[in-house]
């Protein structure tokens, strides 16, 4: 009997650590297109390109006065921070 009951033991703590590993992994993250609204909402002008840099989004605005920009858009909250 005691077999049996490490098995399961064993799947219970497996799927334990799969759901959380997927908990961390769907964190409540903003997409580019709302980093992209969220840094023009701030900074009007033109996007002119969007990456990723650990947490942030890089959104790289054309401001109407001919300079360029970039803005750090944090992934979870939508801070919007001039680089």
């Amino acid at each position: 009997m005691q077999l049996p009951r490490c098995f399961a033991t064993a799947l219970i703590c497996c799927l334990l650590g799969i759901h959380s590993a997927q908990a961390t992994e769907k964190q409540d993250t903003i997409s580019k297109k709302q980093a992209v609204k969220l840094a023009t909402d701030q900074y009007a002008g033109k996007t002119l390109k969007i990456s990723k840099q650990g947490d942030y989004y890089i959104v790289r605005i054309l401001r109407d006065d001919g300079r360029i920009i970039d803005l750090k858009v944090h992934q979870v909250t939508g801070e919007v921070k001039k680089d």
